[in-house]
Order: structure tokens, then sequence, then C-alpha cells
């Protein structure tokens, strides 16, 4: 049997431990830590959904790997209401555990599929998981490049990386830099190619620039789109998401998963169709984010730093005023007690840092003050 890998995998360093000595001097002079470098939610999911997750009588047993019926149900009536798009619950949806072992695992699952590919495309400004995903199935990680808008520019893909790519990833809105991609010229370039187009849409009801967007609004052939509630219902903790879109893709990887025991416990799946099916609570925490997206600007300004309000997503992609993003993530966090996240974590981009406004409002706004003393 031939090995995939060459060289035996040494995984890297997790690039937000690496953030350990800027916390600590952070706490040192402040007494406590404004933490801005993961996206992880801070407010309270709804009460209906924390008693949904704790009556369902749903932990007893096995839950199915796919979704129950009524976790893909409400998975697609949220999508008619947000999109526009109409899917099938039964042939075009299945439940992923999170999203992030979705976009880490997958391409291997793929790479079987179709074992005579062997390249993963993804932004080259982008969320890590992406690259290491590809790592993870022994495929060739090839970076697309991105416009000044940020947007992933497909005009830029090698066509001889095109004829050995498993799939192409997206991200719209972008995390970190927030751009908004043409998601319909995705959709056209996949079917062209002949390759299957994942599109990661976790913050499409956190879009600042237009209406929300979805690959699915430009039909279902060759596309898949992945959603979470980890970021528009503060239930990151719970690990619940899907993919929807091609049947035959969604058949293939919802049969390999059962295999490999992927599961959402059955209580997180009850509590899903409860945030599912409510949408004001999204809409409130839409202004809390602009009020934070607020006052990250102010912040980052205060520093030096060049900045603007994102097209979408709840980060901020901020250029260091000197080039150097370990610099300003060391000066945010020596005079405010804020941490960001050095823009080399996102790709080969030393001059940028993310700022995640996801803390308190009044910790934000005391940062912002402490700059301005």
């Amino acid at each position: 049997m031939t090995h995939p890998y060459e060289t035996p995998y040494v995984p890297p360093p997790y690039p937000y431990d690496l953030l350990d000595e800027l916390r600590n001097e952070a706490r040192e002079r402040f007494g406590s830590v404004i933490d801005c470098s993961i996206g992880a939610p801070v407010d309270p999911p709804t009460r209906a959904v924390v008693a949904a997750l704790s009556t369902s009588n749903l932990e007893r047993g096995y839950p199915p790997s796919i979704g129950t019926l009524e976790y893909r149900q409400a998975a697609a009536r949220w999508l008619a209401l947000v999109a526009g798009v109409d899917i099938d619950p039964v042939t075009q949806i299945g439940a992923a555990v999170g999203t992030k072992e979705f976009v880490a695992m997958t391409p291997h699952f793929l790479r079987m599929r179709t074992p005579d590919r062997d390249t993963i495309l993804y932004p080259e400004v982008a969320y890590p998981s992406y690259e290491q995903g590809a790592v993870f199935s022994g495929c060739r990680a090839v970076s697309v490049p991105v416009d000044e808008s940020w947007k992933i520019n497909l005009a830029a893909i090698d066509p001889a990386d095109a004829a050995r790519a498993v799939c192409l990833w997206i991200n719209t809105p972008g995390n970190p830099a927030g751009g908004i991609d043409d998601l319909e010229a995705a959709a056209a370039w996949g079917r062209a190619n002949d390759v299957l187009v994942l599109s990661d849409e976790c913050y499409i009801e956190f879009t600042w620039d237009g209406p929300p967007r979805s690959i699915l609004q430009h039909g279902v052939d060759g596309v898949i789109a992945v959603h979470s509630l980890s970021k528009r219902s503060n239930f990151a903790g719970a690990r619940a998401g899907f993919y929807a879109g091609d049947p035959e893709v969604v058949h293939y990887l919802k049969e390999v998963r059962k295999h490999g025991g992927l599961i959402i416990p059955g209580p997180v799946q009850a509590a899903a169709v409860v945030a599912f099916d409510d949408q004001s609570h999204v809409h409130s925490q839409r202004e809390v984010y602009l009020e934070r997206l607020t006052i990250g600007l102010n912040l980052m300004r205060a520093v030096g730093a060049t900045v603007e309000m994102p097209g979408g997503g709840f980060y901020l992609w901020a250029q260091a005023p000197d080039g150097d993003s370990w610099a300003l993530a060391r000066t945010l966090a020596e005079c405010s007690g804020v941490i960001v996240s050095p823009g080399e974590f996102y790709g080969d981009r030393t001059d940028y840092v993310r700022f995640a406004a996801v803390q308190p409002t009044a910790d934000l706004q005391l940062a912002l003050e402490r700059t301005q003393s």
C-alpha cells in the first residue's frame, strides 16, 4: 500500500496559543484580558434554546448522524427565510458537528471519492482550517489570490491546478477580511471546471453590504453551502451546523460520515430546531455587533491602524501603521488590554491584524478609553 505522505506529519502550533505571552502582559498590566483574537461568542443563547437543550429527553440512544428530520426541516425553513432558496431536507441537507470539523475533514472524504485528484483550492487570506483540511487529506494546499476588496480572484487559478482540484473553498462574508465574493461566478467556475465548490457561509446573517448571499441562490449542481449556529445563535459550545446542496454529494457525505460516527448529540439537535426557527435574537445580535465594530474601529484607529468596516462578519481587518502586525498586537495588549490576531494566522499577511468584535460592549468601551487617556 502506498502511503500518501512523504514525511511524518507534525502539527503546527495552534495559532491562538502563540498569543499567551501577550495575554499575560495584558493581565499583569490591567488585571484581566479583553480577548478579541478568537471569534468566540460571549453573549447568551436564548432561554428557549437552553430550555430545549435541557428537556429534550434525547440524551439516551444514538441520534442520526445525518440529523433528525426535524433538524433538517428546520435548517431548510431557515434557508428559505434567509436566502430565499428551496432545499429538500431529505436529499439535500446533512448535519455537521459544528462546521470546523466539516471544513477540516471533508477534503479527506472527497479525496477518497475522487482519488485521481490531489489539490484543495482556498483563498490566500482565509481561516487556517481550509489549508489544514488539505494537509489532513494528503492533498496539495493551493491558495487562490484575492483582490484589493478581499474577494477571491477566480481568474488567477492556474488551469493545471483546476484540473487536479478536489474542491474549491470560498468564504462569504469572509474571515478575516469581511470580503463579499461573487457566488454566482464561483458556482459557474466550478461547473465549467468540474470542481466542487464548497461555500462557507457561517456569517451570512451578519452581512452589512447588501442582503444575505448564498451560493445556493445560483442552483445546487456542483455546490455545497456550509452553515452553523455558532455565530448566529451564540451556540458555538454545542457544535451544530449543516451542509446543503448537490444531492449526489450530500448523499455521499451523509453515508461516509455515518461510518465515522460524526453525530450531533440529540439534545443539541432539539435545541437547534428552536434556534433555527427564531430570527428575533439574530436581529438583536446584529445590532450588538455593529455597535462593537464601531467601537473597534475607533480603538484600532486610535493606535494608528488603517481600517474600514467589513462587508460582512464581525471582524476588523486592520493594517498596522508600520507594517508589523506583531508590534501592533503588542501595542494593543499593553495600552488597552485587548488581544488581537496577527495576520500571519490567515495567510502571508504580516502587515495586518484581525480584531474580533465579540467581547462585551462595556469592555470594548473601556479599552477605547484606555487608549485615549
